[in-house]
């Protein structure tokens, strides 16, 4: 896998029948590794060792219904108030972080109403804060602190 922007961590890998899986700390079981999962697995780690959010309150690959269609977040992070705070949409590293991903993560968010929208291809990130009140998106130069 290719090197990220995203500081390293100690990763386990396992290769069952000519796969290689890479373990998930939040759901606790080895995951086939793609170059998105290498991203997300990287960015997971990032947010929580640099950035000190909580491990309970962040939660992988959850669906959500967009118009008619069934789609998935890659990952959410949740307040302490349980309230969603933070969608994060992750590509592979290969991607680059065009208009279109980010209007796909928006599509998202329209349903989900996080404060936080990030974008991640493991090599940069763009994060934003949304204002729902007068539709208004803010990019901001890092994360949102953990409170």
């Amino acid at each position: 896998m290719e090197n990220l922007n995203l500081p390293p961590y100690d990763y386990k890998l396992r290769k069952v029948d000519e796969k290689i899986y890479i373990y998930d700390i939040l759901r606790r079981k080895y995951i086939v590794l793609t170059p998105e999962e290498w991203v997300r697995q990287h960015f997971v780690h990032f947010l929580i060792n640099q950035h000190q959010y909580p491990k309970s309150l962040i939660k992988l690959e959850s669906s959500l219904k967009y118009n008619t269609l069934l789609k998935r977040t890659d990952i959410q992070v949740y307040g302490r108030d349980g309230k969603l705070m933070m969608i994060v949409e992750c590509k592979a590293p290969y991607i680059k972080l065009t208009q279109n991903v980010f209007s796909q993560a928006a599509e998202y968010n329209q349903v989900l109403k996080a404060e936080y929208l990030t974008i991640t291809n493991g090599m940069v990130y763009h994060c934003c804060k949304t204002n729902w009140e007068n539709m208004h998106l803010e990019f901001l130069k890092d994360l949102p602190l953990f409170v």
